[in-house]
């Protein structure tokens, strides 16, 4: 098994029940999870040796979240405590033309007080194949961020390949840095982007289109501008409604552009989580195969996950496979 490091803060989702408004519902549903967290069990879920490093309150709420890493596979064994709460985001789910919408509750968590000295990055990362970050982390707090920049340059003078989701949450950057130098430095020091022309326009205040040839100059001019990344992955999608979206995913590496058919998904279950599943389907693709069948993995991985319920994709590299081989009736199987 390969070792895989996240960094990164657990949350707890809370939603009513269905796609009811929070004024309709006096009966609430959670969720564990966090973009690091859902890429790190999704990639347990893949047979991968995974550790998340986190700041988790010291209280039985904290623990019932360790638990439930634990539960899919998760070493928590680099999971700080502190007295500061869980982190928490509200969800209201929409459907058909009515959207999803997210309220935070972040600034004051554990993970956002997080003191950068509290890592011992040379420990977490000794032995370890990957290192995975996203905008998420360093968009926190100050700490997070310096801990976040510590870890990366440890990781590069251990040789650990480094995959970057450099993810803007405008409503998330309450502390005062300056989020396009913040994460272009931070992707400057990754070998994998995951991203395309808009999250490429965000860090180097370009002006790519979204189109095949805009996203290939843009991720010409990324690789351009930060020498050590040397491959780009995109997942682009059509949504016909909230409940109804088409997914397709295209790359650039040194060999050229490719991209994938594109995947219907006529029904969603849960949407949330679907780009960490592509993350973590790209990673074990990328450990495992070559470029192209990484891709695919990723884009049917993404794919199953808006069938998943939560958080995180849990299901298993078997049933991603039959839908990278053209297996998409969902038939019962006996």
């Amino acid at each position: 098994m390969k070792k895989i490091i996240t960094f990164g803060e657990i949350v707890m989702r809370i939603s009513p029940q269905g796609s009811k408004k929070l004024t309709q519902s006096n009966q609430l549903e959670y969720y564990f999870g966090g973009t690091e967290v859902n890429v790190a069990i999704s990639l347990a879920q893949l047979g991968n040796h995974v550790k998340h490093v986190s700041v988790a309150p010291e209280d039985f709420v904290g623990k019932a979240a360790k638990s439930f890493l634990n539960q899919y596979g998760v070493d928590t064994s680099m999971v700080k405590t502190s007295a500061h709460p869980l982190g928490l985001y509200f969800l209201e789910v929409g459907a058909v033309m009515r959207s999803s919408t997210i309220s935070y509750n972040r600034s004051n968590s554990a993970f956002a007080k997080i003191d950068a000295d509290i890592i011992d990055w040379d420990v977490a990362l000794d032995g370890v194949d990957w290192f995975h970050w996203t905008g998420i982390t360093p968009a926190l707090s100050e700490g997070a961020y310096q801990g976040l920049k510590r870890a990366l340059h440890v990781a590069k003078d251990k040789n650990i390949s480094v995959s970057a989701d450099p993810a803007y949450r405008k409503d998330l950057w309450k502390y005062g840095g300056n989020p396009k130098e913040i994460l272009g430095e931070l992707a400057g020091l990754s070998d994998v982007f995951i991203g395309g022309p808009n999250e490429i326009n965000e860090l180097l205040g370009t002006s790519f289109e979204n189109s095949t040839d805009g996203f290939v100059e843009s991720c010409k001019h990324l690789l351009s501008t930060f020498p050590y990344i040397k491959k780009v992955f995109d997942k682009t999608r059509v949504s016909v409604n909230a409940n109804w979206h088409k997914i397709k995913s295209r790359m650039w590496n040194e060999k050229g552009f490719y991209e994938t058919e594109e995947l219907e998904i006529t029904h969603i279950i849960d949407r949330i989580g679907t780009g960490d599943a592509f993350a973590a389907g790209l990673i074990h693709g990328l450990i495992y195969y070559e470029d192209q069948k990484a891709l695919r993995f990723a884009n049917a991985a993404c794919a199953l996950k808006h069938t998943i319920e939560g958080d995180a994709n849990l299901v298993t590299e078997d049933e991603i496979q039959l839908v990278v081989d053209g297996s998409l009736t969902g038939r019962i199987k006996r």
